[in-house]
């Protein structure tokens, strides 16, 4: 079960999200870079649930530094993170364990792992393990804002609306769910990270897939750029302040995988949430008989609420992979 990425800042994420705790390894971190723990538990706080809108699940998601830190700062070995889980409620998903959820990974698990993967809140493909990634990520945030690089992500769109009507709709769903579009920037990107056929683009998409839940990602003008002409979808080259730059960014600051020196911008695309109040049809994996499946517990009923701070994470991650690269 392949649970990591990066070349020279490798990411490890493992847990389930009923075990005993989650967590992440990262390797690679420079020595001596300082972590403020109140930013950090600020960032976590974004992406934690029990607030409007998301699981009534209660978890505090204070990441625990276990080694690679060491007086406030990175000592050069791997960082390890790990999160309890307290809050957990299994006698949920007992009668599910031979029944798969539709839009879960319990069915592919089973095929996969011949029935033995944890699948108790989603096991290790539930969104639950983007906490530790978001705690490793948010040291990557830290680190790169220091190298003067700023990251910031948002609700693009919920069910293909945009707006205050986004938050209505979610507020309406009455036992169902929804999906959402996430727009990520990074501004002062320095201009030549990346390369190659399988450039900085690839590497992105590579680590957002990871995410549970997405689906799509786009850069710069994305899908919509398929629409327009050549005339209109090109970004010509201009000077300010004697230096190169594009006059548009439809180009999502990437050009042949390199980064240009215009914002890095992409969206990602999240699926509804698949955990829903509504009765759904499904098929008992021991005697093959179709049943009425009603999913109990607690669950979010637009998982790209809480998935924002998750693309800063993974796109700091990535960025900062691509700078020790370079450096």
């Amino acid at each position: 079960m392949p649970s990591e990425f990066g070349k020279n800042i490798k990411v490890s994420v493992f847990g389930e999200s009923h075990g005993a705790a989650i967590g992440a390894v990262i390797d690679g971190l420079p020595a001596g870079e300082e972590i403020n723990e109140a930013e950090l538990f600020s960032f976590m706080a974004r992406r934690a649930p029990g607030k409007t809108l998301t699981t009534p699940r209660k978890e505090a998601d204070t990441p625990r530094f276990v080694s690679g830190v060491y007086e406030g700062k990175t000592t050069g070995s791997p960082v390890c993170v790990v999160i309890e889980n307290t809050d957990t409620r299994s006698s949920d998903y007992k009668k599910m364990q031979t029944i798969p959820r539709p839009g879960h990974a319990d069915f592919t698990a089973w095929l996969r792992y011949a029935g033995h993967a944890d699948m108790r809140g989603g096991g290790h493909f539930s969104g639950r393990l983007t906490a530790p990634v978001c705690a490793v990520g948010g040291v990557a945030l830290q680190i790169l804002k220091r190298r003067g690089i700023a990251i910031n992500a948002h609700i693009y769109s919920i069910g293909g609306v945009r707006g205050e009507a986004m938050y209505e709709l979610i507020k309406n769903l009455d036992g169902d769910s929804v999906g959402g579009v996430i727009e990520c920037e990074a501004a002062g990107v320095p201009a030549g990270l990346g390369g190659g056929v399988y450039g900085l683009e690839s590497k992105l998409s590579y680590a957002l897939f990871g995410v549970p839940g997405v689906k799509g990602v786009e850069f710069g003008s994305g899908f919509e750029g398929s629409r327009k002409k050549g005339s209109e979808n090109n970004d010509a080259f201009i000077v300010e302040n004697n230096e190169i730059v594009t006059a548009t960014n439809n180009h999502g600051g990437l050009l042949g995988g390199i980064t240009t020196g215009m914002p890095l911008v992409f969206r990602i695309a999240l699926k509804p949430t698949p955990s829903i109040a509504l009765e759904q049809d499904s098929v008992d994996l021991e005697t093959l008989k179709s049943v009425k499946l009603k999913i109990e517990g607690r669950h979010d009923p637009c998982i790209a609420i809480r998935a924002v701070p998750v693309a800063e994470a993974v796109c700091a991650l990535v960025l900062l992979d691509e700078i020790i690269e370079r450096n």
